[in-house]
């Protein structure tokens, strides 16, 4: 196994995946699929795209995926963690070496990411990020590489020792907030989040696996649910009050207007904050508590 492995965690995502595998070959990467229990064809996709493949049982949720197969990855150096909905450009990956180089104090690196439409996916703040001042999230888009409060999960580089001297994503997250959560024990620990402009990926942001009902009520569930417990985890005040009371009635009225997929929006948010508040995981909704 080289140095640099591709770590790819999949759901349903057969349609995503061979673009994305495709582009790390093309980058001479080595892809790892950590497959979380798709129906679909996603493990004979990636297989029949060279990529080794972990199949979970179970669906793990993003980032405990993610940690199965940066332990899995034992004779890397790095690790590069991605979406199967990122697409790297050509180039993408020297460039992430080149600045991993070039920034030795640096514990993150992530690529400039494109939406499909060409729009620059920036995100100027973190709620895991108070030690930064801008509060207000102020936008000023990066002309070069620069340090930043927070780098999107859809597609990380990182010293494989160093994630796991870290403990990886925490597993109590099913989805959603765990980029934050990590970004922050990264700063906390005195390193360096660096956005590398010179690499660039096109991430497709909600593409990484096949619609199905229910979909928008669970990840809205999870969205609210982890907010609370990064909250909690930091000291910071628990959003929870304050989502159930502006969601609810929300849901409500979408409900009496028969407007299912906002019901399914604003009931998930509010159903996630209530579960906070009673207390509720979020690995017990999913059947993985212990």
């Amino acid at each position: 196994m080289p140095s640099l492995l591709a770590i790819v965690v999949a759901h349903d995502s057969a349609e995503s995946l061979p673009p994305c595998l495709s582009a790390l070959a093309a980058e001479h990467v080595p892809a790892l699929v950590v497959d979380n229990a798709s129906r679909d064809a996603s493990v004979a996709v990636a297989r029949a795209a060279g990529a080794d493949v972990v199949e979970n049982a179970r669906n793990e949720g993003y980032g405990r995926a993610g940690n199965i197969g940066v332990r899995a990855a034992a004779r890397a150096e790095r690790v590069l963690i991605l979406n199967p909905d990122v697409i790297l450009r050509p180039g993408a990956v020297d460039a992430l070496l080149a600045a991993a180089r070039a920034y030795p104090d640096a514990g993150l690196l992530a690529p400039r990411l494109t939406e499909p439409d060409g729009r620059l996916f920036f995100q100027p703040r973190s709620l895991l990020s108070p030690y930064l001042a801008n509060p207000r999230g102020r936008r000023a888009l990066p002309e070069g590489d620069v340090c930043v409060p927070f780098l999107s999960g859809a597609c990380l580089l990182v010293r494989r020792d160093l994630f796991l001297a870290l403990g990886g994503f925490d597993p109590e997250i099913f989805l959603f907030y765990e980029d934050d959560d990590l970004c922050r024990r990264v700063a906390d620990a005195g390193h360096a989040l660096v956005h590398v402009h010179a690499a660039q990926a096109v991430h497709g942001r909600g593409r990484s696996c096949r619609p199905e009902p229910g979909r928008v009520f669970r990840t809205r569930w999870h969205q609210a649910w982890s907010r609370a417990y990064v909250a909690r985890k930091y000291g910071l005040p628990d959003p929870s009050p304050g989502l159930l009371a502006v969601n609810l009635p929300k849901a409500a009225l979408a409900g009496l207007a028969l407007r299912r997929r906002r019901y399914e929006r604003y009931a998930g948010s509010a159903a996630g904050a209530l579960a906070a508040l009673r207390g509720r995981s979020a690995l017990a909704r999913e059947g993985l508590a212990p």
